[in-house]
């Protein structure tokens, strides 16, 4: 059951209309047995795994809220850590480490037969390890105190809007609106139907329109010139963006209808100007998670260059490995840490040297997103690729023929091009106006105007068979 389903939409109507004539702990109790519903439509056997990871961390968080003792509360969250970590590393790395170590071995001459095991990955098991293991850290700081309401907890783990896709949500944000009663007002209403309109646009009409195109080109009997790579590898970045970005703000919307705040999840990343602009404005919720959780208890910036540079290599790598079990995105996430180290040492001689980038839209900010958007997409190549080989050869020949040829022009830069324009167009409004919601303050007409576009842009040309987002895998 994906958001731009019709099934969704039966689902959500039928849910709204209880929820807004339920009392507050009724509705707690029906958005805990919809969304049960919502992530059991998937596969109901993995709700096991989202029942089990919601009790162990309830209860090791009650724990570690009543214990002063400092050895046994650490006891209590390494156990957390071992069950949350060990599931999701069983279920989706088994297989990929087997694998590497098989293809270690027969390089150095041992043989062995692999254990086989015929394992299905739980459709968002990253996210929600990631929340519940966040509530017991911030627990054991003692920033946040644990909650007494097992149903509270659960329905903060479960909760449908974010379940499979996020954002990552952190309990300080999402556990006191769902304990305390919520009230539903016009203007969220209004802005709930707005994002998630913008979320179905982003979906519907730029990336689904836009897979193909990037299908053609990295798929498996595909030959592509380096041109086409490049003008595929544009068009993967928008896809993805309007994939991941377009969940986002459906889920933000349907929660706000239901007066519940999800944190925003991007910000126009890709009019950015360095790495680190760039990390603050895509995926928000995951680049913080892995600042809080990972970057800073390695030590952060805090221990001269070296330590820094290490910690920044060791924090991107294991993002890298977090979005998926292949080599390809364990390279992402070293070439992601190579760049932002590269960047420091970057910053560091602009600011000896006394260069700076003008603000707003000046030429020298429009160059430099420009030129950051170059290498944002080579690593969405890196991404994208199917295996270390393609990825090899597809850097071969944007380092050999990028000359592009009549074909390139019209199946996938023009095709990429008339798809991404209104994007970038409404974009470009709302970077400048710095809002996301900056359309519904338009004039009365080009508000409207705009939303009749968007409107028949999806209906159009749309893809309304309920495709499945790209982190959906994650």
């Amino acid at each position: 059951m994906v958001f731009t389903s019709l099934e969704f939409a039966l689902f959500f109507i039928v849910v709204y209309a209880a929820y807004r004539v339920l009392p507050h702990r009724g509705q707690n109790w029906l958005l805990l047995v919809a969304s049960y519903y919502f992530y059991g439509s998937w596969d109901w056997r993995f709700l096991s795994l989202l029942i089990g990871s919601t009790l162990v961390d309830f209860f090791v968080a009650r724990y570690l809220g009543r214990e002063a003792e400092p050895s046994r509360r650490k006891r209590a969250l390494v156990l957390s850590l071992v069950f949350n970590l060990g599931m999701l590393g069983f279920f989706k790395y088994f297989e990929f480490f087997e694998d590497s170590l098989v293809r270690l071995g027969r390089t150095v001459g041992w043989e062995f037969d692999p254990f086989t095991l015929d394992i299905l990955l739980p459709i968002g098991i990253s996210f929600y390890t990631f929340m519940t293991i966040s509530y017991v850290i911030d627990v054991y700081r003692r920033e946040i105190e644990p909650t007494p309401h097992l149903l509270d907890f659960a329905v903060f783990v479960a909760y449908f809007p974010h379940l499979v896709a996020g954002p990552i949500l952190r309990a300080s944000l999402l556990l006191p609106q769902i304990g305390q009663p919520r009230t539903i007002t016009r203007e969220q209403i209004a802005s709930g139907i707005w994002l998630i309109g913008w979320g179905c646009f982003q979906k519907m009409f730029v990336a689904d329109n836009l897979a193909p195109l990037v299908d053609t080109v990295f798929g498996p009997s595909a030959t592509p010139t380096g041109a086409d790579v490049l003008v595929a590898t544009w068009a993967f970045a928008f896809q993805i963006y309007g994939d991941f970005a377009g969940y986002s703000n459906i889920a933000r919307g349907t929660s706000r209808l239901m007066g519940i705040e999800l944190n925003v999840n991007f910000l126009f990343p890709y009019f950015v100007v360095s790495p680190q602009e760039f990390w603050r404005n895509w995926h928000i919720s995951l680049s913080t998670w892995l600042r809080d959780y990972l970057y800073i208890p390695l030590g952060g910036n805090r221990h001269g260059s070296f330590r820094t540079n290490r910690n920044l290599m060791i924090t991107m790598a294991l993002g890298g490995l977090w979005h998926g079990a292949a080599w390809t995105f364990v390279i992402w996430g070293l070439y992601q840490g190579a760049v932002l180290v590269v960047a420091r040492a970057m910053q560091r001689w602009a600011a000896r040297a006394g260069v700076t980038i003008a603000d707003g839209l000046s030429w020298s900010r429009v160059v430099m997103a420009f030129v950051m958007f170059q290498v944002t997409c080579y690593g969405w190549l890196i991404f994208r690729a199917r295996s270390v080989d393609q990825l090899a050869q597809f850097t071969r020949l944007l380092l050999t023929d990028l000359v592009p040829t009549a074909a390139t022009w019209q199946s996938l830069f023009i095709p990429m091009a008339t798809v991404v324009a209104p994007l970038l167009a409404v974009h470009a409004y709302q970077a400048r106006r710095r809002a996301e919601e900056a359309p519904m303050r338009l004039p009365l007409v080009a508000r409207y105007s705009l939303y009749v576009g968007l409107f028949y842009a999806v209906l159009l040309w749309g893809d309304f068979e309920g495709a499945q987002f790209i982190y959906f895998q994650f």
